[in-house]
């Protein structure tokens, strides 16, 4: 594994209920850094990228458009520096909306980048298929080249993934246009009523074959609604039915066994305020711990069974 390197975006301008913007703190707080070192890891964390107060709110479309694109293009650039520095990015948030800069970021010199989702939502609104204005149900829509321009050409011209590289798996909550926009563009989804029937190594198994054929290099944008409330109960906008504690940790380790092939890592939608004792802060560092390799006890025989 190359060096990992912590990048937070305290970003909350879209959401309904205060808190996200502290995601990154809480995260950092349930001890991230000394966990992965103590992995053998070698971990740099840069702090977080200024987010402006929102103060812009004409636009009922797109609500603080001016100061979310200021703080996705300069996230952009910062991920873009991390990759380039063939380091590993790690990036806090903040809501979902940070996405649409650290995807820009690493996508400039991966045009066949394939996205993992892990969502509650499909996050694939436009300005005018959203029935709120909130841009982080924006992101995924807007990598995809679908939706505002400005947003579409940060850090390089068009789109930056296509949507046919693209799997959503955990979502439960879905717009009426969203459902209509990633059937017309060919996004992959896994409901939860998949997960239910099929089982998450299952899948896990064929979303990831799936994006190995069809993608250079795979990001995961994990949005810690993906997990049921009972287990995470700090975020922004909780929907029941979710994975359970065990299919969340599955995923990561089942993530893990890729290796080379993914290149970045976003966990979003902490909100402290909403939380228990840093539940959700804590359970999001034992997702990263997964992630980039912690076992119960080691075993080859597991790992290929993941």
């Amino acid at each position: 594994m190359k060096n990992i390197t912590i990048l937070g975006v305290p970003m909350e301008l879209v959401a309904g209920r205060r808190g996200a913007d502290m995601g990154p703190a809480a995260i950092r707080h349930a001890d991230l850094v000394n966990r992965l070192e103590a992995m053998g890891k070698i971990v740099e964390d840069r702090g977080n990228i200024h987010v402006p107060v929102g103060m812009n709110t004409a636009n009922k479309n797109m609500r603080y458009r001016e100061e979310i694109l200021t703080v996705c293009q300069t996230l952009a650039a910062e991920v873009y520096q991390i990759y380039k520095e063939d380091s590993f990015p790690l990036i806090l948030g903040g809501d979902h909306s940070i996405a649409i800069g650290s995807i820009a970021g690493l996508a400039c010199d991966e045009p066949k980048m394939g996205v993992l989702w892990v969502d509650a939502h499909g996050d694939f609104n436009t300005p005018e298929s959203s029935p709120t204005g909130n841009v982080h149900g924006m992101p995924l829509a807007i990598n995809c080249g679908i939706g505002d321009e400005d947003f579409i050409h940060i850090q390089r011209p068009g789109r930056k993934i296509d949507p046919k590289r693209v799997v959503i798996v955990g979502a439960r909550d879905l717009d009426g246009g969203e459902v209509m926009l990633l059937h017309k563009h060919g996004v992959t989804v896994y409901t939860m009523e998949e997960v239910e029937l099929y089982g998450i190594q299952h899948v896990m198994q064929e979303a990831m074959q799936y994006l190995e054929k069809v993608s250079s290099c795979i990001h995961i944008s994990f949005d810690m609604d993906a997990i049921d409330p009972s287990e995470a109960p700090g975020t922004g906008t909780p929907v029941r039915g979710g994975l359970t504690y065990r299919e969340a940790h599955f995923i990561m380790k089942y993530i893990s066994t890729y290796g080379p092939l993914i290149t970045s890592l976003e966990v979003v939608e902490v909100n402290p305020i909403l939380d228990f004792q840093n539940k959700t802060g804590e359970l999001a560092v034992e997702l990263i711990e997964s992630f980039f390799g912690k076992r119960i006890m080691y075993s080859s025989e597991i790992d290929e069974l993941i």
